[in-house]
């Protein structure tokens, strides 16, 4: 068996101490493959020297919405050139927050667009985030997709059924996290139990967002089995086969990653 955690952000401050054991931890929990996920142009140095340390990490570059404001405007064609590099398998996260509006919409939606150019003339994938902004997001990737087509997720999915639909439909996947465990999110596991599994991959989001039952702990990618043993649970599989269909849902999206 072999899972990959689809997000986490094993640059960040929190992992500095310990990175070495907990990718250990990784391993020894099934887990083959990480991707660590860009959030800021000016710190993807830091991002890609994790990348190229560990063989079984890889990395993506981009902008985070809460950043679109402070971050170097940043276009499409300069996504590209940092993608060059081969340990570089994709654009993001971007997307949109209107939680907490860190930064100003029309900012986020602009850099949204801009890594959904970058994703569709290289073909590789675009890593979405979007919160309490449901249909823009859905507008902005309809309009986009009307341009021409784009491989992307919705990261860490806890949005609106309308949305996992209108995303599937425009050819992207779903990615899910620990938030599927939580007690409070019966709405969120009703909406995935009618999704197609082949469109479906799992994540941590680490160091956020732990699930049950480490939750108020450091999230980190070993804990991924256990959103895994979730959605096997609501999707009536072995946990051998939910971990065979979810890297294989991986390896068909994010193709520059070797098998």
């Amino acid at each position: 068996m072999m899972l990959v955690d689809s997000h986490c952000h094993l640059d960040f401050p929190d992992f500095e101490a310990d990175r070495d054991a907990l990718l250990g931890r990784a391993t020894d929990a099934g887990v083959g493959l990480m991707v660590s996920i860009g959030t800021r142009i000016s710190q993807f140095d830091k991002v890609l020297a994790v990348a190229e340390r560990y063989d079984n990490v890889y990395c993506t570059v981009g902008i985070h919405p809460h950043e679109a404001a402070a971050e170097p405007k940043t276009d499409a064609a300069q996504l590209i050139a940092l993608a060059a590099h081969p340990k570089v398998i994709g654009f993001g996260e971007t997307g949109l927050d209107y939680f907490y509006d860190h930064s100003p919409r029309e900012q986020q939606q602009a850099a949204f667009r801009s890594h959904i150019r970058a994703a569709r003339q290289t073909g590789l994938p675009v890593v979405v985030h979007t919160r309490d902004a449901d249909a823009d997001t859905a507008a902005i990737l309809a309009e986009e997709a009307a341009i021409g087509p784009f491989p992307g997720l919705i990261h860490c999915f806890s949005g609106s059924r309308q949305l996992a639909e209108k995303a599937i439909d425009l050819g992207l996947y779903i990615s899910l996290s620990g938030i599927l465990t939580f007690n409070k999110a019966e709405d969120l596991r009703e909406t995935v139990r009618g999704l197609p599994l082949e469109r479906l991959l799992v994540e941590t989001d680490a160091p956020f967002l732990a699930p049950v039952p480490k939750r108020g702990k450091r999230n980190e990618p070993s804990f991924v089995v256990h959103t895994a043993a979730k959605l096997a649970a609501l999707k009536g599989l072995e946990a051998d086969a939910l971990a065979t269909a979810t890297t294989e849902n991986f390896f068909r999206l994010f193709t520059k990653v070797p098998r």
